[in-house]
């Protein structure tokens, strides 16, 4: 009774419980998208990307169904501000691919392996939580917010409400009623024809059954953070999200939430803070894949294998950290939250996370041939 009566506990533990299943799936299936990436440059295998793919698919499908119900208003989320800023997105997002493929992982592939037991991860994930701080309000945000956020496009001017792929298509004359689910449908299609496309992926239950499961939990955060969430602060009488970080509807997103972990921590005595759903969902991550890793007997104490290593992992997470936030968002953030929303920015982080992580692994792959 007391947690109903309290939105804000409904919302950190909705997002621990959902964030807990999240890391125990992303353990048993390996998934992460440095490795799906990998996997196709430099094996030219689909299986794990394919997983990705299906569960943007699905997460795509579920957040428009909660919006045509109601039941969550995606236009509130940051990723559908009429303010286009391509180039933090571009700048952000290409620099996150290259930290990530550094690193050897993204951030929700840090958090799995801690809870496997990485303590290489656990600095990573330190030093990223740094950097992403300091690009929220230190030094590195003071370079974000004088050079890269001021190149926007103000989509407002154009009559845009937000930054929607619904919006464009009325734009183009779709009509208002039915352009989001044009949009919704043609993402949603466009991503099962070429997944299921596979006869290998079909055949195997355990990719597709997860990457379902995946996409599910992502509309989950938006049902938990902005229908369970969403209500009238006793304190203000103001209606509003509770528990958030951007004081909005939120869903799965893991380089500014590490970031704020770590202010919590250092901070800890400061009652103005206090555990977010962002939060939540890192420690969920790490507890629900420690929990599969101490369930399957896959639990492995891990360092850092040379001085190489650890330099490389550290340089990694710091492009990590300034990346994820300027571009808004990590891998799970802008390639399954953000993308789920149909905003176009999120897109455009997406590709340039993709792209800067297949050209870091080229020239590394290149690299390794020239050494040899």
């Amino acid at each position: 009774m007391e947690m109903a009566a309290n939105p804000a506990s409904v919302v950190v533990w909705g997002g621990f419980a959902l964030a807990f299943v999240f890391g125990a799936v992303a353990n048993k299936t390996n998934f992460c998208t440095m490795g799906a990436v990998s996997d196709v440059v430099n094996m030219g295998h689909w299986g794990r990307m394919r997983m990705w793919l299906l569960a943007i698919a699905v997460a795509v499908l579920g957040a428009n169904a909660l919006a045509h119900a109601g039941l969550a208003d995606l236009g509130k989320s940051v990723y559908q501000r009429p303010s286009l800023n391509w180039l933090s997105l571009v700048v952000g997002g290409t620099v996150f691919g290259v930290g990530m493929s550094l690193a050897g992982g993204c951030a929700n592939k840090n958090l799995i392996r801690v809870g496997g037991g990485s303590l290489r991860s656990l600095v990573v994930l330190t030093f990223l939580a740094i950097s992403g701080y300091m690009t929220l309000k230190g030094l590195f945000g003071q370079w974000r917010a004088a050079w890269l956020d001021p190149v926007s496009l103000d989509l407002s001017r154009f009559g845009w409400k937000d930054q929607g792929l619904p919006s464009l298509l009325a734009a183009a004359g779709v009509s208002a009623s039915s352009a989001r689910w044009v949009a919704a449908g043609a993402v949603a299609v466009l991503l099962l024809g070429f997944v299921f496309a596979d006869r290998r992926f079909r055949a195997n239950p355990t990719q597709w059954l997860a990457g379902i499961a995946l996409g599910a939990l992502v509309v989950g955060g938006w049902y938990v953070s902005g229908h369970l969430g969403f209500g009238e602060n006793p304190d203000t009488l103001e209606t509003g999200y509770f528990a958030t970080n951007t004081r909005t509807i939120e869903s799965l997103s893991f380089v500014a939430p590490l970031s704020y972990t770590l202010e919590l921590l250092m901070l800890w005595t400061d009652k103005s803070l206090h555990v977010s759903f962002g939060i939540a969902t890192a420690l969920g991550v790490i507890l629900g894949s420690a929990a599969w890793a101490l369930a399957s007997r896959s639990f492995r104490w891990e360092g850092f294998a040379s001085l190489a290593d650890l330099r490389n992992q550290l340089v990694g997470a710091v492009l990590m950290g300034f990346g994820g936030v300027t571009a808004m968002g990590c891998t799970v953030g802008q390639g399954l939250s953000g993308v789920s929303t149909l905003a176009i920015g999120s897109f455009i982080a997406l590709a340039s996370i993709v792209a800067g992580a297949a050209a870091t692994l080229k020239y590394i792959t290149w690299r390794a041939e020239q050494e040899a």
